[in-house]
């Protein structure tokens, strides 16, 4: 559908606000928590403020995808902002945890409607050589968000108090509203004659229960009920698989991922979640420990790895649409991450802080290459009515991949740490302030200790980026089309 170009520049505006808000939904509420559960009195609830939001947005994924192809993208992307405002109004004014753990619930669910429906609007709007460059502006909102988020939180709650952390997103949330019914044309939907509710109540089972396993699984009170989880997710996904395979309708088109571009891509979205977003947490505890600086100086290292994927992500959008190709960027870019990782594993403790900021900056290069351009490349490769629900699935997996990395990385590190502690130190209770007033020689121990974790964990994530190599190998060759032809094929739309 063509657009003019003023009419072009207010959609991505719009589009643009409204990924910040969405995504500073992650990070700037963080720096609150611990303010917002002291002031509701319910300090042992904190982490279903965090877990309620990740639970919604990630099981509604597909499901909004689907709704999406069947009544247009547009209709679930304006309903998804009036929901996220007046979930961000109620969150404000909660008076106890359950009722701010509620408005989360309603956030998750709105924002992966916002999330999902930005780029399926840019999908049926541009042509595939366009696209590239639009995903990647877009795409800035969760790498801004990284950088400003905590800083901004910390600032609205200090100065304006917690409840503002919310009811910022109304003034600019109404402007994006305004500029989103001018700028977003009428997309009408494909039709669905039948809903998959059988896929829906398989995958939210599937996806609930996993969520809360990885999330409990590190709290040696529930080891037990997160085994169990583990295996009613497991048992879950076999049975979603099996209905998907065989619905009419099925609320993720499995038959699609037949499709080399689409597997491809798909994969390499997963890796962007367990090669990078899964490690980033942990980052600034590591250069505590390891590298025995501040808390404000530990995270100059996350910001360079951010800073360093804003700067590739917007560059390689922008040389694909110049270009019309693509595969390039991938492959350099995980080579890139695999490299930079394997550095990270091999560097010895007490260098210079900026040399792995130099390495990691290096592999926010690398991600950065291919974080939005996979959803671009994958979207030209699918039919444009099912273009809501492949796009839910290349977002799905890296959400998936982060969530349960994470977990798993977490746990590594809390196990491994205790496991070489000496008798005389309990993790538990181990901090970076502690580590520092010790001795020099308990230090360099800690430091140690962190550095022998550490090193596997690196060198793992930098195997999962080496796979990634292998599934940009795999991308098929070509130039993306300025075509504006409905896609059916099951090769990206090619010059």
């Amino acid at each position: 559908m063509s657009m003019s170009p003023w009419r072009l520049r207010l959609l991505i505006i719009s589009l643009l606000t409204v990924s910040i808000l969405g995504a500073l939904d992650h990070t700037i509420v963080a720096t609150s928590l611990a303010t917002v559960a002291g002031e509701l009195g319910a300090l042992e609830h904190m982490s279903w403020v965090v877990v309620g939001y990740t639970l919604a947005s990630t099981v509604l994924l597909p499901v909004i995808g689907k709704l999406g192809d069947a009544i247009g993208p547009r209709r679930v992307f304006v309903a998804s902002l009036v929901l996220f405002l007046i979930a961000s109004l109620a969150c404000g004014f909660a008076q106890d945890m359950p009722q701010l753990i509620a408005g989360r619930v309603v956030q998750g669910m709105s924002s992966a409607g916002l999330q999902l429906m930005s780029q399926t609007i840019v999908a049926e709007v541009t042509t595939p050589r366009e696209r590239p460059r639009l995903m990647a502006i877009i795409g800035a909102a969760f790498p801004i968000a990284i950088l400003v988020g905590p800083v901004l939180g910390g600032l609205i709650t200090d100065y304006w108090g917690w409840q503002w952390v919310f009811w910022i997103n109304l003034p600019f949330g109404v402007v994006a509203l305004g500029l989103a019914l001018v700028a977003i044309p009428a997309l009408p939907g494909y039709g669905r004659q039948r809903f998959d509710l059988a896929g829906t109540i398989w995958f939210s089972l599937a996806m609930v229960s996993l969520v809360l396993a990885v999330t409990w699984v590190g709290d040696a009170a529930l080891v037990a009920a997160s085994i169990a989880l583990f295996a009613v997710a497991a048992i879950a996904f076999a049975a979603f698989f099996l209905v998907e395979l065989r619905a009419r309708e099925p609320l993720v088109p499995l038959r699609l991922f037949a499709n080399r571009t689409i597997a491809a891509g798909t994969a390499l979205s997963a890796i962007i979640g367990v090669g990078l977003f899964s490690i980033t947490a942990y980052l600034p505890t590591y250069f505590q420990m390891a590298y025995r600086t501040s808390a404000t100086v530990s995270g100059l290292v996350p910001i360079a790895t951010v800073f360093g994927m804003l700067l590739s992500n917007l560059a390689s959008g922008w040389l694909v649409s110049r270009t019309g190709h693509y595969r390039v960027y991938p492959i350099v870019g995980t080579s890139l991450g695999a490299a930079g990782l394997l550095v990270m594993a091999l560097l010895p403790a007490g260098l210079p802080l900026w040399v792995p900021a130099v390495v990691m900056f290096v592999v926010g290069v690398g991600t950065g290459a291919f974080m939005s351009l996979v959803v671009a490349v994958v979207q030209s490769a699918a039919p444009r009515r099912d273009m809501g629900s492949i796009t839910a699935s290349v977002n799905l997996v890296r959400q998936v991949g982060s969530t349960v990395a994470t977990a798993v990385i977490g746990g590594v590190i809390g196990f491994g740490v205790a496991a070489l502690l000496p008798g005389s130190m309990d993790a538990s209770t181990l901090t970076p302030q502690l580590v520092h007033a010790a001795s020099p020689g308990v230090q360099a121990q800690i430091a140690d200790i962190y550095s022998g974790v550490f090193a596997p964990v690196f060198l793992a994530l930098a195997v999962v980026y080496a796979l990634g190599i292998i599934a940009a190998v795999l991308l098929p060759a070509g130039r993306l089309s300025d075509e504006r032809e409905p896609v059916s094929s099951s090769e990206p739309v090619t010059a």
